[in-house]
């Protein structure tokens, strides 16, 4: 048996020994048959052969190319230094304290989420203000003590005296801040500039550099004029590729890429011109040579350029760039002193019976709001006899107003319309007021579940300190996954403080609520955060299968 085998191994090899044989042997010869065509090609006549010309210049679509000559010249490169600072205490560096409300204040709107309502970015935007732009924001780069830092942007000029528009996180803590001209040449670090003023809330910057003669500027464009489809130049110095210009559409408008109230003055022009690190600031501009937006993030998972892209819009930039280079140098916003949602379910909006206008979550202690008597529960319908949309449109309208002016609100409280005169406050000055948040202390006495089967919660009395501050209502303990309460976003650790606009007073009369609703029918909470209750009310709710 064993010699049959080995004579069959033996023949299947000597089969494959032949077979390479064979591919080796033509392969020789085609080697040979190459080496033989190449080496007549040397001994061929080309004398017949017709020499190439370069063709005279033909004109073509130029709207690309003179608007490149045009705003290109006013397009800057940024670089900045961050120098290494020693700490004398200790090589850790403490966590930020965490503001009474959203960073500045504001009639902010708000997730309901633990962690005061911003909530964290979409994790494809990874780092929006640095990775992919080459500013310096925060968190970025080595720690202290470590070597100096530096990062890259782009900017633009709007006035020939030497002021550039940029973005915040372009400049943000840096220590030196250089600026290239389009002129200038190459291996020229630039010349020193000067922040004038940031506005954080819209991440822009204004910056200055001393000039003996004046400086090609951009023209201004308005950006509500622009259109979906329009087609849009980026110019900038994406990887300190300077006066890189890319072309595309202005792909959507009024984008908002942070959640809450981080995002509520940003609402960008979504473009797939191709921006890249290095063209954050840089502008984006139409076909009129009009700059109507900066460059400032894109959406990406690689790291690089995917197509989408967002630049703050013109009308915004201008307002902000002229509060800027004012006597205070800084963006002075208007405020009600009201909180609410961003978005509401359409059942919570039929509960409470409207369709558009604010649902108050919260009203600002001594706030505007406050003295003119607005609750939470109020649902804000007009703004000097003109209807408002939602809290974006009241946000608007609100900041855009002086501090000391006086607003009049038109509101419902239940079925009763009412009106309000209110003065305008200064947003940072009024939330800078307000003490900072206390978490709530756990160690509820306990009480009977209510209603698990219908809502798929279970409750139990509010905690003794809680219920010392004013908040009634019951705690929840339990939340069963795929429920009613769950799919509304009803989550363990909230108090739930009116159900279908009824107060809830304790356990057997929330009991007694729910025990009454009946399927198909639109249920609304209204719900506080025990561990932040002073932070305001979150609406809640869905239609109950």
């Amino acid at each position: 048996m064993k010699p049959l085998l080995e004579r069959l191994r033996a023949s299947r090899l000597a089969s494959i020994f032949t077979i390479l044989g064979t591919l080796s042997a033509g392969i020789l010869i085609g080697s040979v048959a190459v080496h033989g065509v190449r080496g007549n090609e040397t001994q061929t006549d080309s004398s017949d052969a017709t020499p190439l010309k370069i063709p005279n210049p033909v004109t073509l679509s130029t709207t690309f190319t003179q608007i490149a000559k045009d705003v290109g010249p006013a397009v800057v490169n940024i670089n900045t230094e961050t120098l290494p600072q020693e700490d004398t205490h200790s090589r850790r560096r403490s966590p930020r304290a965490a503001p009474a409300v959203p960073p500045g204040g504001g009639d902010d709107d708000q997730n309901g989420d633990s962690d005061g309502g911003q909530g964290a970015p979409d994790q494809n935007f990874q780092d929006f203000f640095n990775r992919f732009f080459g500013g310096q924001g925060p968190g970025a780069g080595p720690e202290q003590g470590d070597q100096m830092r530096e990062s890259l942007g782009s900017g633009f000029i709007v006035d020939p005296r030497g002021y550039i528009i940029t973005n915040n996180h372009v400049v943000d803590k840096a220590d030196k801040i250089y600026v290239k001209l389009s002129t200038d040449p190459e291996g020229y670090q630039g010349r020193l500039g000067k922040v004038i003023g940031v506005d954080k809330d819209t991440d822009l910057a204004v910056v200055k550099i001393t000039t003996t003669e004046p400086l090609p500027t951009v023209k201004m464009g308005n950006s509500d004029a622009g259109q979906v489809g329009d087609w849009v130049i980026a110019i900038g110095s994406p990887f300190a590729l300077t006066q890189t210009v890319t072309a595309g559409i202005v792909s959507a408008k009024n984008r908002t890429i942070e959640k809450g109230a981080a995002g509520q003055f940003q609402h960008f022009i979504q473009t797939d011109a191709a921006i890249n690190p290095g063209n954050s600031g840089g502008p984006l501009v139409n076909m009129a040579d009009q700059v109507i937006g900066v460059n400032t993030a894109i959406l990406t998972q690689s790291a690089g350029y995917e197509g989408i892209g967002f630049a703050m819009p013109s009308n915004t930039v201008i307002g902000v760039y002229n509060d800027l280079i004012g006597p205070e140098h800084k963006v002075i916003r208007g405020s009600i002193g009201v909180q609410f949602q961003a978005s509401l379910s359409p059942a919570v909006q039929r509960v409470y019976g409207f369709k558009s206008g604010v649902l108050v979550n919260a009203v600002t202690p001594h706030g505007p709001a406050d003295q003119a008597g607005l609750k939470a529960g109020d649902i804000i319908t007009t703004v000097d006899g003109a209807p408002i949309k939602d809290g974006d449109a009241l946000v608007t309208d609100i900041a855009a107003r002086k501090p000391g002016s006086t607003v009049h609100l038109g509101y419902m409280r239940g079925t009763q319309t009412s009106t309000a005169t209110l003065t305008i406050a200064d947003r940072a000055k009024l939330y800078s007021a307000q003490p900072a948040s206390q978490n709530g202390e756990n160690g509820p006495e306990s009480a009977p579940n209510a209603s698990e089967g219908k809502l798929g919660l279970t409750v139990e009395a509010v905690p003794g300190p809680l219920a010392s501050k004013g908040i009634r209502g019951v705690l929840v303990t339990a939340v069963k996954p795929g429920s009613f309460a769950d799919e509304a976003g009803v989550q363990p650790g909230l108090v739930i403080t009116e159900l279908n606009r009824q107060p809830v007073t304790g356990i057997d009369q929330f009991q007694s609520l729910v025990s009454a609703l009946k399927a198909g029918q639109d249920v609304g909470f209204r719900v506080v955060d025990s561990r932040n209750p002073t932070a305001g009310g979150t609406y809640l709710g869905g239609t109950l299968p």
